[in-house]
């Protein structure tokens, strides 16, 4: 959504989006005057000065001032602009007393997030509108970025380090989590959503827990958290060829593993799979090393229900 403050960049919704447009828009706008001068002033010339019968060429001569001019104005430009831009950097890079801390890691090709109670959320996140979060990021494997076009913020998960971006959220409604950085075949399916709530929906969120929406059968649930856990990004439900196995026809068979086994596919070998991934690896996906993931059995029971239906 394109924001109402100006026509290029979009809905601006933490407290630091503000800062950032407003540098944006003055390097734009003194950009476009700029080049329309110089633009100007080039026409000026080759009409002025353009070859004519008769008319013989001087040479030009040496203008201190010109010179002074165009080699000094840009060096002041610059500095005005380093100083604006590394304001707005610290404002937005320091976080402010009573942040709350969310742990944000990327996986091949997924975004976990740790609220401060423990509990854990794939690809969805709720914060409440209003109150600073500082998000710890970091990589379980490849070079990620986490990238909040809404905050104008984006910064690098690399693996073994951690780095930290902090913004305020100053709307109610979601905000996309994109990664900006390619980091493999589904790169572009790791997304994630960050719903921004009121405090006391928010409160009462950490208070009960992530649970199922009223009237859904557990086939549904476990559809919704198929893709909510971005199992769509290395699993296909229509027997089409991606990273990890089909689920198409896969309840009920007979697995052939990469150390030569068999292993029927039934309830403890799906829980085992997504608790322990690395346990039992399909023959032909040796490749594609999946995370684990800390699903609670409401929801496994959920996605195995789902697998159920897909034949």
């Amino acid at each position: 959504m394109v924001s109402p403050d100006n026509f290029q960049l979009p809905e601006q919704l933490s407290t630091g989006a503000a800062e950032v447009d407003d540098l944006y828009m003055f390097v734009y706008w003194f950009s476009l005057i700029f080049t329309a001068i110089i633009v100007a002033v080039m026409i000026y010339c080759i009409v002025k000065f353009r070859r004519r019968p008769g008319v013989k060429a001087e040479p030009v001569g040496h203008n201190l001032v010109m010179e002074l001019v165009w080699t000094f104005g840009p060096v002041v430009f610059i500095a005005i602009l380093f100083h604006l831009g590394f304001k707005v950097y610290v404002h937005n890079a320091v976080a402010q007393e009573g942040a709350m801390e969310i742990r944000a890691r990327g996986r091949q090709w997924l975004w976990e997030f740790q609220y401060p109670n423990g509990s854990t959320a794939t690809n969805e996140l709720k914060l409440p509108v209003g109150k600073p979060v500082k998000f710890i990021i970091s990589s379980d494997d490849v070079l990620h970025s986490f990238y909040v076009p809404g905050a104008r913020l984006k910064r690098d998960a690399v693996p073994g380090m951690y780095t930290n971006i902090t913004f305020t959220p100053t709307k109610l409604g979601p905000m996309q989590v994109f990664c900006a950085e390619y980091c493999g075949t589904s790169h572009s399916g790791m997304l994630a959503m960050i719903e921004v709530m009121t405090p006391e929906a928010f409160q009462k969120f950490l208070d009960e827990g992530d649970k199922p929406p009223a009237g859904t059968s557990p086939e549904e649930y476990g559809a919704t958290l198929y893709k909510k856990n971005a199992c769509n990004t290395c699993h296909s439900v229509d027997g089409s060829k991606m990273p990890g196995p089909t689920w198409k026809g896969l309840w009920g068979k007979q697995e052939q593993m990469a150390d030569g086994s068999t292993v029927q596919v039934d309830e403890n070998y799906v829980k085992e799979s997504i608790l322990k991934p690395q346990a039992k690896i399909a023959a032909g996906f040796t490749t594609t090393q999946m995370p684990p993931f800390t699903l609670k059995d409401p929801q496994i029971d959920a996605i195995i229900a789902y697998m159920k239906t897909l034949k």
